[in-house]
């Protein structure tokens, strides 16, 4: 835990009354970015200390994103002990790493000292195990066993998410004592709504909101006006699982237990919040196939996260194309099928993507189950075919009059409603079928989807075609 002058120094700060950095769509100002990159290069540490260190530690985040690789450690160095590490916390990965790998590790054990819990474990579990164990042996034995007691549950997991920071008391203490210790203890944390009620050895047994302290008499004893801690949540439960008790119970903070139902810290809104962000920007990046790339990632790694699913798109495109030489014949006879067979892909991939993208998020937040999954597929399937009619009657008008020629406009619209139809079912079963073999249908899906939609837009618009005309 950390002292009232060490919170006082790190809670988060409004920025100076006289410091703007943002212009009216919310960007970081360009005229005060080269005021900043002036004073880095002339190492006024005056105009620093007076309109940077003083910021909230999400605009310090913000800075250190909008400025040059080469600025960002000569900013940190020359802010000092000023330079708020809370910072860290609200850049990408490669920038984190890229500032504390050039940190000396007595500069970081000193700021890591006077950070929450879990921004400290945010910024440790980014460090290599040797920089992490010097980092942790310099701090004080309590804090040392905290730190090292988040970082052991697995990545992503509530215990790395918790804060270790939080105020308990046992069952038999009156609210007046309670209230003096809050009063005289000076090691508690800067902010908090609840106070958890324990046994000797860390049980956990219920809680007390703050209000309600606040509304009992002093004599009262608090195991009378305790309530049963609500969906206290284990430290191994997977982070996304925990944000979503939140979503579902409203909850503002919740006990974090061990395996033995002991008490080890406490998940707050302001935690899960940031868990919300960082899982949906995940579930985008992987239904783009980017992996985890950042944008101040380089080009080496950017290339790297994207070379493996554009390799595997060559090879689902080469499938296609494959259906494409299996009708060479007939595009040959007749060239108008050249010019309209991408139209069927084409429409079949966005409605297979529209389908797929809705499964994947239903699934991720646990809205789409064995319980509701047929209702779901017959709904799209309908989807599939009611969009299918529409758009083949529009397109066979269209291709029709363009080309002069009503069958070819009838068989495009044939093959356009077998393609929606397939596209609706893909973009459902395929992500449901992920999910049952236990991998994640947000990387692998719209590759399959759109697979799926080209080789049956070919063959259905091609196959029907050459069987209809003869060719």
């Amino acid at each position: 835990m950390t002292t009232t002058d060490t919170e006082d120094r790190n809670r988060k700060r409004p920025a100076d009354e006289d410091v703007d950095i943002y212009n009216e769509d919310g960007n970081v100002r360009s005229d005060f970015l080269a005021r900043l990159g002036a004073a880095i290069a002339d190492r006024d540490t005056l105009f620093l200390r007076q309109n940077v260190a003083r910021l909230h530690e999400s605009e310090i985040g913000d800075l250190l994103e909008s400025i040059q690789p080469d600025q960002r450690l000569a900013l940190v160095h020359l802010l000092g002990d000023d330079f708020d590490m809370t910072a860290l916390t609200e850049v990408d990965e490669t920038i984190r790493r890229e500032i504390v790998d050039q940190l000396p590790n007595e500069q970081i054990a000193a700021a890591i000292g006077e950070l929450d819990s879990d921004d400290a474990v945010y910024i440790l579990e980014d460090l290599d195990q040797e920089d992490r164990e010097e980092i942790l042996a310099q701090l004080p034995f309590t804090e040392r066993v905290r730190l090292r007691r988040a970082l052991d549950y697995p990545e992503s997991s509530a215990g790395r998410r918790m804060q270790t920071e939080f105020v308990a008391v046992p069952p038999f203490w009156t609210v007046g004592q309670t209230i003096d210790y809050m009063r005289d203890e000076e090691d508690l944390p800067y902010s908090f709504s609840q106070i958890f009620v324990i046994d000797p050895t860390f049980k956990l047994l219920g809680a007390v909101d703050l209000d309600q302290i606040l509304r009992t008499k002093r004599q009262t004893k608090i195991e009378t006006i305790m309530r049963e801690t609500n969906h206290p949540i284990p430290a191994e439960m997977d982070q996304e699982e925990a944000a979503q008790l939140f979503e579902q119970y409203d909850l503002l903070s919740a006990a974090v237990v061990d395996e033995n139902e002991r008490l080890v810290g406490v998940l707050t809104i302001d935690d899960v919040v940031d868990v919300i962000h960082e899982e949906a920007d995940e579930d985008i990046k992987r239904l783009g196939g980017v992996g985890d790339e950042e944008l101040s990632d380089n080009v080496v790694s950017t290339v790297r996260s994207r070379f493996l699913w554009l390799l595997i798109n060559l090879g689902t495109a080469m499938l296609s194309a494959s259906v494409i030489g299996l009708f060479d014949g007939s595009i040959e006879k007749m060239i108008a099928l050249a010019v309209l067979m991408p139209i069927v892909a084409s429409m079949g991939g966005n409605a297979g993507t529209q389908t797929m993208t809705v499964t994947v998020r239903a699934l991720a937040t646990r809205d789409l189950d064995i319980y509701n999954a047929g209702r779901i597929i017959r709904r799209e399937a309908g989807v599939g075919i009611l969009n299918g009619m529409l758009f083949a009657l529009l397109l066979g008008v269209i291709a029709g009059t363009w080309f002069h020629n009503y069958q070819l406009g009838a068989v495009i619209g044939a093959a356009m409603i077998i393609n929606l139809i397939a596209a609706a079912l893909a973009g459902i079963l395929l992500p449901l079928l992920l999910d049952k073999m236990g991998a994640d249908p947000a990387i692998a899906s719209s590759v399959f989807v759109t697979t799926v939609t080209d080789c049956t837009g070919f063959f259905a618009f091609l196959g029907l075609a050459t069987w209809w005309f003869g060719i």
